[in-house]
């Protein structure tokens, strides 16, 4: 008797986790089929792009070209493409044109080629400076503006990434093990819900006032929402780097708070060249206590007049 229970209770178990198994294939390949396709609009400029983009709040189209290719490391800390080195190109539609915002994270040999290639094509380049700094090797940052046909934009971008060794889209690859810190905890402290990219723990901050360029209104996704990232670098420590969107008055007082948390300023400068009202963007490092570094920035954003 005792040993048909056992059989019993042994194939009910065996039955369970059949029907688990099942259940989790289906919600994957449910996932899979439920994933967002390219609107019919967009499919001729990622032809012309050569890679997939995805499509962003407020009808932004957003191609990312992450240089997996490049080696960085800023005081001894190995950077993840996604902390700092990803280039993009966001695309809004403007009537029967399209306007294209992006940054192009280049070395110092491919800069000179890559200007010449973007205005041979109608972009122009608004801002090259650094974001980090220490790194090893240097590493310079391009963004760009062009108005026109996306498909002739999108070429022309296309053309100057071909001069320089940023990798083509890569496949999805084995998922990568989640960040060593208290995600929630930092995601309470920051007061905003952050995304997961790999081991990464990222947020997009947009700002309350509508920002214009050109006199057409520009979405956060444009690059216009304060980015913050952090890196595990173990033991509940990370590597913190992004950029405040800020107004004049805000440059000071956000310098103060984050200096006053050990956070370094690394870079204040301008992306754009006609947008209104008049946008400082603020680039930041610091390597310590994860919970730390979200009370520093915390105290940065206080200076802010961020959107929840």
């Amino acid at each position: 008797m005792h040993g048909q229970t056992f059989h019993s209770i042994a194939s009910s178990q065996r039955a369970s986790l059949t029907l688990l198994a099942i259940l989790l294939s289906t919600i994957a390949l449910w996932g899979q089929a439920r994933k967002p396709e390219t609107p019919a609009e967009w499919k001729p400029v990622e032809q012309a792009m050569g890679r997939p983009g995805a499509m962003q709040p407020g009808d932004v189209f957003k191609f990312s070209m992450p240089r997996g290719d490049l080696k960085v490391t800023v005081n001894g800390v190995a950077i993840q493409p996604g902390l700092a080195l990803g280039s993009w190109a966001a695309f809004q539609k403007a009537g029967k044109d399209a306007i294209v915002m992006g940054d192009l994270v280049l070395t110092d040999a491919e800069v000179e080629p890559v200007m010449k290639k973007l205005l041979e094509g109608g972009i122009d380049p608004t801002a090259l400076h650094n974001h980090l700094l220490h790194e090893s090797p240097r590493v310079l940052y391009m963004h760009i503006y062009g108005r026109g046909d996306a498909v002739r934009l999108a070429q022309a971008i296309h053309d100057a990434l071909a001069l320089t060794k940023t990798p083509p889209a890569a496949a999805p690859g084995n998922p990568a093990a989640a960040p060593s810190f208290d995600v929630r905890q930092v995601e309470q402290i920051l007061g905003y819900k952050g995304t997961i990219n790999g081991s990464l723990l990222q947020f997009g901050i947009p700002r309350t006032e509508k920002i214009a360029e050109h006199g057409m209104e520009v979405p956060p996704a444009m690059g216009l929402a304060t980015g913050i990232n952090f890196q595990p670098t173990g033991r509940g420590r990370a590597a913190i780097t992004g950029d405040f969107v800020l107004l004049g008055s805000e440059v000071n007082p956000v310098i103060r708070a984050l200096r006053q948390n050990g956070i370094e300023v690394t870079a204040v400068h301008s992306h754009m060249l006609m947008e209104e009202p008049r946008l400082f963007f603020l680039h930041y490092w610091a390597i310590d206590d994860a919970l730390k570094l979200a009370h520093g920035l915390r105290a940065a954003l206080d200076q802010t007049n961020s959107g929840k």
